[in-house]
């Protein structure tokens, strides 16, 4: 089931991010706007609009979060491998699984680095940095 909803996942994602797509939604909203006055603005008439946004847009949370999730595991797996690959430390990869917390203090302690790093550089010390 998996491989199909993915395949299915892909092409309407494909299909939805071109132009021709936002031609037709545009299109369907001006055919429903011209038909308001032969439907005398009925509650019928707002339904399907209402229905039919609803719907697809209920759908297309299922679609863009399968692609977007893609994305991020695709993205990361190539970040993991630039830093397997590279001078970085490997201590990094996989910290995407951390917990918020544990993120925070990776994050805050490859901040102090850089710092450090760019101190060293220029010749400055802890105590220069202090205003």
């Amino acid at each position: 089931m998996e491989p199909i909803f993915t395949r299915f996942t892909n092409k309407i994602s494909d299909l939805a991010g071109r132009p021709p797509a936002f031609a037709v939604a545009f299109a369907a909203i001006v055919v429903w706007a011209i038909l308001g006055p032969l439907f005398d603005f009925s509650a019928r008439w707002q339904l399907v609009v209402n229905t039919g946004t609803t719907i697809m847009t209920f759908w297309m949370v299922f679609v863009l979060q399968n692609s977007q999730n893609r994305d991020r595991i695709a993205v990361q797996a190539k970040i993991d491998e630039l830093i397997r690959v590279s001078d970085a430390e490997n201590r990094y990869i996989g910290i995407e699984k951390l917990d918020e917390r544990q993120l925070k203090e990776v994050r805050r302690t490859c901040m102090q680095e850089g710092t450090d790093a760019r101190e060293a550089e220029n010749g400055v010390t802890g105590s220069d940095c202090q205003a």
